[in-house]
This record gives structure tokens, C-alpha cells and sequence, in this order.
């Protein structure tokens, strides 16, 4: 090996150091470069090798050491503690069922639950590449009431730059949830990656998850060592507009509202789709389910819905929200529903028939004694499971907190008040600001324009406190209005078997304790069959006949708001509108 020439000039002040330059192993062969400094070289008698001593140059933590035969370069290492905490999810209840739940325990007994790969932000300063990766398994470490902890040691040499983004893969053959990755020992402190997301088995889908530090930048001021795999991510979650979704899927494309109705089972469910080029919005997630076959413009109808990982209900939500869940564990469980759950036509007889599924219960069959658990796992808002007194076991609805407290709470004014602001629908309620009220439909088709509803009726029911004038000039008259919006509707819904609709308007008057009392309903029909428009204003009444007829009209009152809240507040205002942003986001982002 040819030794390194030293240069020493006339002048004993100064003496010349060699540098070594950084190099990558593979990639050609180190060299010096020559720096004068103003110091003397020193040479040691006892051991044969120059030691060049530098002044003014910092070089991090690597010293250059030249020998009579070798040259070697030492870099400082971190030592850094991976931490991974995972979610227990109501999943894990049904785990021990799965076939492949042995496989994972191995592998967790073998220290291989997960596989991480640190990514520097940086790239190699000499290469201009990004950094190879430092990958370690992460074995199970501890289990709590909540979450399962998983840890990992690095050690991560000096320049291997800030630490941008974390690779996981999950070695289970089960999904898993991240919430948080904690990176700690760096002198500088702790770098924590809050995940927050669903992780698929690498039997799924072959592809790393990434999580990226919580340090936002704007697309031009990535880091270069980022650049690719966040290119890499965007892409993934847009997709390519191809084949169908799967669940664990976290793909935000486009696609037109075309599967509303349902031509395979019935033509007359047939309906048009909604969006396309010349009225684009509204939109939805593409699910790439194949095309109805009665209807090549629609979608097949499923049960199955495709929602991105990161934004379907939780498995708690799921399981509670599902009908085709609770239909099938009624069915099985409770025989004496099975006869209303399959007639449609068959109602409860008797309220007292709806109270006792909260209070006396029913008897569970004792050869469903094992599913009593399950229940209590999927279900646990719905029903409830308890020892009887001959040692069997009987079935409970949990009861409403409201119901606990007023049995008849749902037949009061004040909570049918109470609802149209802190119920299912606070978004309909208006302001009354103009008397008397009048219809802007046709009065043609629909009728005459003005409303039942007087000031003579309102006065009786304010009881001559405040004339509706003022009460409308201080802003103390408010109305639910569902009557020009359902009345064209009326004739068709009642042409159904068993079904009827109104056209309805109901009246609330702000009391000065800031609650709100029902004054007035209005239910009116259009004309039909040759007869004219018919109305009736219900007021609360507490005569044997009239306390029904005002119940029922709060009912129905009650049931036009709700069915406006599921298709205008929930579907149209919601989904239709706020989910073209929440797809554009994620394809931005």
C-alpha cells in the first residue's frame, strides 16, 4: 500500500494536513486533500504513524487516522428505542377463530410482529441519492387494557440526517391500528410519529405503509430525501381509476352518484345517475363495482360498501349500525320478534309491548346460551344480557338515558320542543319574519296559499302575553316548514299500500326562560279526485280525543323531520357536498 506523501515546507510554522474526502464503499477510492495549517506535524516515537493534528477544521465526530499500512474511519452511533403502540380493536374478540391466529402468535414469539425501516430526509451528500434504510423488527413488548406495545432498537450512525418518515410492515395476517411510533434517544429529544391508521397485512397488499414525521412542509420545501415516497404515497391514494376497491384499500377517486337505485331487483327502483360532465358534482369515492346488469349506467348494489381504511365507522360503530347484523341476531335470538321483523305489515299492538323490551325483557333460549357473550361484544348499546331467576338468562334493550328518567318523556311538549334543536335535525328550525304564512306553490295544483294557522289560534295559545306582531318584531316565533317541500309528494306516497304523507308546519314560541313550546301544527293534503285541498291545524289539548289527535300530529311532524334530516341534512348537505373536498384533500395532500 503506497503511504501518503507529506509536504513540508521551509516555513516550521506551517505544517500541511491531509483530509480525507467522504466516500460511499463500491463507489471508487478515498483521496486527501491538502490544507494548510498553521501548527506542526507531531510524530509519536512509541507507535509508527502520523497523527495530523488539525486546527480549525471541525469534522463532526469521524477522525482520519493514517498508518503505516492502513487507513480507517470511525462514525459515531445513536442508540435509538422504537416504541409502536397498536389499538386492541373489537376485532381482536373473534381473533382467536381465525385459522392463522396460531401463525401470528409465532411470529410474535419470534420478535417479528413488525418491520421498520427508518427513511433520512436527506440525500447522500456524494451520490445524490436517497440513504439506505435502517430496518428492524419489532417484537410484542406488553399488552394493556387498550393497546398493544411493540419495541425496537437502532442505532443510527451520525450522519444519517433527521429521521423524515417510517416504513411498516406488518408481518400479521391481520390488519393492525397504529396510533403512535415513538423514536426516542436522540440528543436532541424524542421524534414521534402520530399514525392514527389502519395497517394491512403484507399478505393483503405487499406494500409498506409510510408515516411521515409530524413536521409540515409545503410541496416545494420536501426534503430531498422525502420527495419520491411522498410522490409514491400521493399516487397510491389516488389511484389509477381501475378495478374494484378492496376494504383495505385507502384509495380517494371519483365517481358519479349511480348506484341510488337498484334495477336489479326491481326496474321500478331504477333510478338516473347523478353528476357527470355536464353537471359534475355531486360526487362520491369510486368502489369499481361492476355495472348492474338490468342497467348498464348502474352500479350493482352491495353490502358490502367500499369506504377508505382511515375513514370507514369504527368496528364498534359498524357492527351496531349494521341491519343485516341486528336482523340476524333477533331472528335468531329472540323468536317471539321474528313473526314483526319478517311481516312488514305486523306492528307492536300495544305501547306496553315496546316498554317491556326495556323493562321485563325476554327469555333467552338456552341453546343460544354461547352467543349471549357475543351479543355483548357487538351490540353493547343495544341490548343487554342478564341472569334470570331460574338460572337462565334474559334479554334487555338498554334503555334511552331520557326514558330512564321519564318513561313518557317522548309524549311531553317539551321534548318534542326540545328535539327540533338538540335532536336528530337542529338544521331545519327557521325564524318566523313574515304573517300570515303563505305556500309559494301553485295555487292551482296545490291549493289555496294561505296557512290554517291564525293569529287568533296563536294568541289563544300564548294566552294574550305578546300579540304575534311583537312577537315576531322581538324574534320569538320559530317554524319547522316542511309544507311546500313534501305537499307535491303527498298523492304518491299515499297511492302506496298502507302509507300517508301531509304537508306540515309547526309553530314554537320561545318562552322567557329560553325553552321552546309547540303552539300549532298544520297537516294539508293537495287536491285529489276531484277534491279540494284539505287542512287541519292540531293545537295541544288536554280533551280525551283532541290530547291523540295532537300526539299523532307531533308524529308526524316528528317523522317529515327526520326523513328531511336523512336525505337533505345527512345525504344531500353532507356526503353530496362536503365529500367531493374530503376526496380532493386526500389526492392533494
Amino acid at each position: 500500500m503506497i503511504k501518503p506523501q507529506v509536504y513540508q515546507s521551509q516555513n516550521t510554522n506551517q505544517t500541511l494536513l491531509f483530509l480525507q474526502r467522504p466516500s460511499v464503499p463500491g463507489i471508487g477510492t478515498s483521496a486527501s486533500l491538502p490544507l494548510w495549517l498553521g501548527k506542526k506535524v507531531r510524530r509519536h516515537k512509541k507507535v509508527n504513524h502520523l497523527v495530523l493534528v488539525s486546527r480549525n477544521v471541525q469534522t463532526s465526530s469521524t477522525c482520519a487516522t493514517l498508518t503505516g499500512t492502513d487507513k480507517t474511519t470511525e462514525k459515531s452511533t445513536v442508540k435509538v428505542k422504537a416504541i409502536v403502540k397498536v389499538k386492541i380493536t373489537v376485532a381482536d374478540f373473534f381473533s382467536s377463530l381465525r385459522l392463522d391466529r396460531g401463525i401470528d402468535d409465532i411470529t410474535d414469539l419470534l420478535g417479528k410482529s413488525l418491520l421498520l425501516e427508518l427513511v433520512s430526509s436527506e440525500l447522500d451528500p456524494v451520490t445524490g441519492v436517497e440513504k439506505e434504510t435502517l430496518k428492524a423488527y419489532a417484537h410484542k413488548a406488553g399488552q394493556g387494557e387498550e393497546s398493544v406495545k411493540y419495541e425496537t432498537k437502532f442505532e443510527v450512525p451520525g450522519d444519517f440526517g433527521e429521521i423524515g418518515a417510517v416504513l411498516v410492515e406488518n408481518e400479521h395476517h391481520k390488519e393492525m391500528f397504529l396510533e403512535t411510533i415513538l423514536l426516542d434517544g436522540f440528543p436532541e429529544g424524542p421524534v414521534r410519529f402520530d399514525c392514527a391508521s389502519w395497517v394491512h397485512s403484507k399478505f393483503d397488499n405487499p406494500t409498506n405503509r409510510v408515516f411521515f414525521s409530524n413536521k409540515c412542509y409545503l410541496p416545494r420545501e420536501t426534503p430531498s430525501g422525502l420527495r419520491r415516497l411522498r410522490a409514491e404515497e400521493l399516487s397510491n391514494m389516488r389511484g389509477n381509476g381501475e378495478g374494484e376497491r378492496k376494504s383495505f384499500e385507502r384509495i380517494y377517486d371519483y365517481d358519479i352518484y349511480n348506484d341510488i337505485g337498484d334495477p336489479d331487483k326491481s326496474l321500478d327502483l331504477q333510478r338516473p345517475p347523478l353528476g357527470g360532465k355536464e353537471q359534475p358534482y355531486p360526487r362520491r369515492c369510486r368502489t369499481g363495482r361492476p355495472h348492474s346488469e338490468a342497467d348498464p349506467l348502474s352500479e350493482k348494489r352491495s353490502r358490502r360498501f367500499y369506504v377508505p381504511r382511515d375513514e370507514c365507522f369504527s368496528e364498534v360503530k359498524q357492527l351496531t349500525f349494521s341491519t343485516k347484523t341486528l336482523h340476524s341476531v333477533l331472528l335468531i335470538l329472540l323468536p317471539s320478534l321474528g313473526k314483526i321483523i319478517k311481516e312488514k305489515d305486523l306492528a307492536f299492538s300495544y305501547f306496553h309491548d315496546i316498554d317491556s323490551l326495556f323493562s321485563t325483557g325476554l327469555d333467552l333460549p338456552t341453546e343460544h346460551e354461547t352467543e349471549k357473550g357475543f351479543l355483548g361484544k357487538i351490540m353493547p348499546r343495544l341490548v343487554k344480557s342478564i341472569s334470570g331467576d331460574r338460572g337462565g338468562h334474559v334479554l334487555r334493550f338498554e334503555t334511552p338515558e331520557t326514558m330512564s328518567r321519564d318513561r313518557f318523556f317522548w309524549f311531553r311538549d317539551e321534548e318534542f320542543a326540545r328535539q327540533t334543536v338538540a335532536g336528530l335535525n337542529p338544521c331545519s328550525i327557521r325564524l318566523v319574519t313574515e304573517w300570515p304564512l303563505k305556500s309559494k306553490l301553485d295555487p292551482e295544483i296545490y291549493g289555496p296559499a294561505e296557512s290554517a294557522i291564525t293569529s287568533e289560534i296563536i294568541d289563544r295559545e300564548i294566552g294574550g302575553i305578546i300579540s304575534v306582531e311583537k312577537a315576531i318584531e322581538e324574534k320569538k316565533l320559530f317554524m319547522l316548514d316542511y309544507h311546500d317541500l313534501l305537499l307535491p309528494y303527498v298523492n304518491k306516497v299515499r297511492k302506496l299500500k298502507g302509507k300517508t304523507l301531509y304537508g306540515s308546519r309547526t309553530l314554537f314560541f320561545l318562552n322567557p326562560e329560553g325553552t321552546l313550546r309547540p303552539l300549532a301544527i298544520e297537516l294539508t293534503r293537495p287536491p285529489t279526485n276531484g277534491k279540494g285541498q284539505w287542512k287541519q291545524v292540531f293545537t295541544p289539548s288536554w280533551h280525551s280525543t283532541s290530547v291523540w289527535l295532537w300526539r299523532i300530529a307531533k308524529a308526524h311532524a316528528l317523522a317529515h323531520d327526520s326523513g328531511y334530516h336523512q336525505l337533505v341534512s345527512h345525504w344531500l348537505r353532507t356526503h353530496c357536498v362536503t365529500e367531493p373536498y374530503v376526496i380532493a384533500t386526500n389526492r392533494t395532500t
